[in-house]
C-alpha cells in the first residue's frame, strides 16, 4: 500500500539539526523565559489518531520570552541518547549561552535574542524552500503555486485539480505542522492554521481546511 510523506515533519528535522544536530522525531519543543523554567509517513488507511496526537502535542505548549534571552526546553524524546558532553560540544559549536541535560533527560537551551532570531530566519527559509519544492513535484504534480503569510498560519495552494486527490487532502496536515512548529519556536500563540485550495483554471475556491477542526 502506498505511503504518503508527511512533508510537515521536514521542519521537525530541520529544527532538530539546528538545535540538536540530529534528526530524531520530537514530541515538540516548549519555550520559556530565562527566569522560568523524523521522518514520518501517513498510511492511506491510518492517519487519524497519530496525526491528531502530533497536532495536540504542538498545541500543548506554554510560552514566555525573557528580556535578554530565550529558553527552549526540549523533551527527552527529542534529545535521544545525547549526553551532557555531546550537548556541551554542540553548545560551543553553535555559540549558545548554555545547554543543560535535565534529570528527566530533557534539555534546556538558553539562547540570546539574536541567536533566536537567526534560528527563526533559518526555520522560515527551510519552510519556504520545502513548500516551493512541492510545486509541480512528483508527489504534487498538480500544484502550481503555494503562498503563505508571514507566520505560516494561512496557506493558499493553487492546483490544476478540480477535486482534491488523496495525496492533496493529506498534505494539509503538513501545512498544519509547519504553522504550528514555526509559532512554537517563535514563542507566539496560534489557535488555527488554515489551508485554502484554489483551482488554477477557474480561480474558484475548492475547499478550505482548518487545523482547529481536526478530530471533529
Amino acid at each position: 500500500m502506498k505511503k504518503l510523506k508527511l512533508f510537515g515533519t521536514a521542519v521537525l528535522i530541520s529544527s532538530s539539526i539546528l538545535l540538536l544536530g540530529c534528526s530524531k522525531k520530537a514530541d515538540i519543543v516548549s519555550t520559556t523565559s530565562e527566569t522560568t523554567n523524523t521522518e514520518s509517513s501517513i498510511n492511506e488507511s491510518n492517519t487519524g489518531a497519530e496525526t491528531k496526537s502530533d497536532l495536540e502535542a504542538i498545541g500543548d505548549v506554554g510560552v514566555e520570552k525573557g528580556l535578554f534571552n530565550v529558553e527552549l526546553t526540549i523533551p527527552a524524546e527529542f534529545v535521544g541518547e545525547q549526553t551532557q558532553e555531546d550537548l556541551n560540544e554542540l553548545c560551543n559549536e553553535k555559540g549558545y549561552k548554555s545547554i543543560t541535560l535535565n534529570d528527566d533527560q530533557s534539555a534546556t537551551y538558553i539562547l540570546t535574542k539574536q541567536q533566536h532570531k537567526e534560528m527563526m530566519n533559518e526555520i522560515k527559509n527551510n519552510i519556504n524552500t520545502s513548500i516551493t519544492e512541492m510545486i509541480g513535484s512528483e508527489d504534487y504534480p498538480n500544484y502550481t503555486n503555494i503562498t503563505a503569510n508571514d507566520n505560516f498560519t494561512e496557506f493558499q495552494i493553487t492546483t490544476k485539480s478540480s477535486e482534491l486527490s488523496l495525496v492533496e487532502t493529506f498534505s494539509v496536515v503538513g501545512f498544519y505542522m509547519y504553522g504550528g512548529m514555526y509559532n512554537i519556536f517563535n514563542g507566539t500563540a496560534v489557535d488555527n492554521v488554515s489551508v485554502k485550495f484554489i483551482n488554477a483554471d477557474t480561480g474558484e475556491e475548492i475547499t478550505t481546511t482548518n487545523s482547529k477542526d481536526m478530530g471533529e
